[in-house]
């Protein structure tokens, strides 16, 4: 079948518009914007702002597309310096679930995008379409801003979102590198780290560290955080707190080990102790000094 290229006339919208169109009506599709593409001419997209894939959730897609077939197109534009191969724009997933499938070929729509505007239109079409992880939408919603120079209001507006959910996404960036990448391997979530982003970079590893390793809910979390703050300058007894598990998995194992190293940095006395984080007090100092990091 011969391509018909979306064009850019009438701006992003517009071709946003188009696609949604084609992506609605791909099964019985008349208007050529569908097509069959040889999966070896699709090069990786160098904009994709999804970081991480999951290997178990891209076998399970593999697997509906051997069953049933791809049912949403993925949308490329051609290589400006080899027509014969194109560059994808979105559905990376949708792509690499596919040659887990052994397909040779995929349906994609074809974007006659101007090259100062695949950045945008990547992104945009990225955020839309696909369940991004929190940090990876925080990052591209970052780029919108900063390579574009418009506001959050604008972004809201383009996107048709409010202005506080993009506010208070792009406040996870504030989060430590750490912490980020725990939400990154989807091992908090994004109800604990708007609660964590209210604390110090130092604060919010210790509390995220306690998250994995008692497997605290988010209602926990926002207690634990809110008697920390209650209690940071007030004055605390000499007193100790063991953390413990029954049965801890290795990612739990490997927190309470952070968590007990990260209490050695602030000169506290850790230890651990048949999967017991055990802290001990010398003194009224090293017990205040506690308090400070984590309420009592």
């Amino acid at each position: 079948m011969a391509k018909k290229s979306v064009g850019l006339g009438r701006g992003l919208s517009a071709i946003l518009e188009e696609v949604e169109e084609a992506y609605q009506n791909d099964l019985q599709d008349k208007s050529g914007l569908v097509i069959e593409i040889d999966i070896d001419r699709i090069k990786p997209n160098p904009l994709q702002p999804r970081k991480i894939f999951d290997d178990a959730s891209l076998q399970e897609l593999a697997t509906s597309i051997e069953e049933h077939g791809l049912l949403q197109p993925i949308l490329v534009c051609e290589d400006s310096k080899d027509t014969e191969h194109y560059f994808l724009i979105a559905g990376e997933r949708r792509l690499r679930a596919s040659k887990l499938a052994k397909k040779d070929s995929i349906k994609a729509i074809v974007v006659d995008v101007q090259e100062e505007k695949l950045r945008e239109l990547a992104l945009i079409e990225n955020i839309q379409r696909e369940d991004l992880n929190p940090i990876d939408l925080a990052r591209s919603y970052k780029e919108l801003i900063e390579d574009y120079g418009i506001t959050h209001e604008e972004v809201a507006k383009r996107l048709s979102k409010s202005r506080a959910q993009i506010t208070n996404t792009l406040r996870l960036l504030e989060l430590n590198p750490d912490v980020q990448n725990l939400i990154l391997e989807n091992k908090i979530s994004q109800g604990h780290a708007k609660i964590l982003v209210t604390l110090s970079k130092d604060e919010q590893s210790l509390v995220a560290n306690s998250v994995i390793g008692q497997k605290l809910s988010v209602h926990d979390t926002e207690k634990i955080v809110k008697n920390f703050k209650e209690n940071k300058d007030s004055k605390v007894s000499l007193s100790a707190k063991i953390y413990t598990q029954s049965s801890l998995n290795q990612d739990s194992i490997i927190a309470l080990n952070k968590y007990c190293d990260t209490l050695k940095s602030y000169g506290i006395k850790a230890k651990i102790q048949k999967n017991k984080c055990i802290v001990e007090f010398s003194n009224d100092e090293e017990v205040k000094k506690f308090s400070k990091i984590l309420p009592i």
